[in-house]
């Protein structure tokens, strides 16, 4: 017996959400949709179901485009909302601005991104108002306020109120502006606040929702929900140009009708919340520790004494070093409580050691 690898250190990876695998559900749903023939291009029945849940969902007629990526969700709707002159404001941190390597220029024909600051990874009505206010409307020298992005949950961790929600969409919609949603982690958001899905979105005045389930509990599936049907009259024609339109479409439908089926992707968000809850708090506790963020999804960023940090890498555990001495740990769907459990122990020994 290999005494050696029966006390050698769990290794977990808190990295990300998107280190995750994929929900039983999900998995199950896809052998299932492997069997016999469907019709292609997303004109199989299993799409169709996915545009009736979300609908129902939503609590309204949604229109509905699924994707494999979300780069590729964010940066389609955004060219449905703008012309190639205008300007879509986001907060400095937004994935689109830091992480999409120039797909929403790319799929907008140009557009320029307007990065803004903003606490916690939130954005304001009046951190808004004031960039509109200065960027030289009706100047053909200028590009034109065009749309809002939002992220929700934000990169920080944090989650807008429908309140939030609804005073910037007021703020952009007094300028003429469409407001998007990135919501590659909108389960967790809405698992958070127990509100109804229509009241963070389209009551509230979100024109399009890039919905995502990759990291919720599906392999690569997103879909591109719009509220108002007249923006989305040619989205067809740009998922198609974009190489987005996939063949076996039935494929990315029946990830996203498992992952939405008897609320399965509430229930994988409130667990990965759960377990940041769990994980937050414990090295909130510890000696020298500060958490940087309110912690209202699924993403904890701590700042941890260098011993302690350096010791959790060294037993075995993976996380992101942010800045400086700022750590990023994710907790998933599928995220064992014994491992949040495990961490925080030898977490809590490195620290009455140093």
């Amino acid at each position: 017996m290999n005494t050696d690898a029966m006390t050698a250190p769990f290794i977990h990876d808190f990295r990300s959400d998107n280190v995750a695998g994929a929900a039983p559900e999900v998995i199950n749903a896809l052998a299932a949709a492997s069997v016999g023939s469907a019709d292609p291009y997303g004109l199989d029945p299993l799409t169709a179901a996915v545009t009736r849940r979300l609908s129902a969902i939503f609590e309204a007629e949604v229109t509905v485009f699924p994707v494999a990526t979300g780069t590729a969700a964010n940066a389609l709707a955004l060219s449905a909302l703008i012309p190639p002159f205008g300007a879509v404001y986001c907060h400095q941190d937004s994935h689109i601005n830091v992480d999409e390597c120039g797909a929403p220029e790319m799929a907008t024909g140009g557009a320029k991104l307007v990065p803004l600051a903003g606490e916690g990874g939130k954005l304001t009505p009046a951190t808004l108002t004031a960039a509109v206010a200065g960027a030289g409307i009706g100047v053909v020298h200028r590009v034109q306020p065009a749309a809002l992005s939002l992220t929700q949950a934000t990169e920080a961790g944090t989650v807008y109120r429908p309140e939030e929600v609804a005073a910037l969409c007021d703020a952009a919609h007094a300028h003429g502006m469409a407001v998007h949603m990135d919501g590659a982690r909108f389960a967790n958001a809405v698992a958070r606040l127990g509100c109804a899905p229509a009241e963070m979105t389209w009551k509230a005045g979100v024109d399009v929702l890039s919905l995502g389930g990759t990291k919720g509990g599906c392999f690569a599936a997103e879909a591109v929900v719009f509220f108002n049907p007249a923006l989305a009259e040619d989205f067809g024609f740009r998922r198609k140009r974009a190489g987005h339109l996939v063949s076996k479409g039935r494929f990315l439908s029946a990830q996203l009708d498992a992952w939405l089926a008897d609320g399965l992707w509430l229930r994988l968000a409130r667990h990965a919340n759960a377990m940041a809850d769990r994980l937050s708090q414990g090295l909130a506790a510890l000696p020298g520790a500060e958490l940087a963020h309110p912690v209202e999804a699924n993403e904890i960023f701590v700042r941890l004494p260098a011993a302690v940090a350096d010791g959790l890498e060294a037993a075995g555990y993976r996380f992101y070093r942010w800045e400086g001495d700022l750590l990023r740990l994710v907790t998933a769907f599928d995220t064992p409580q014994a491992v949040v459990n495990s961490f925080l122990k030898i977490a809590k020994d490195l620290s009455e050691k140093a």
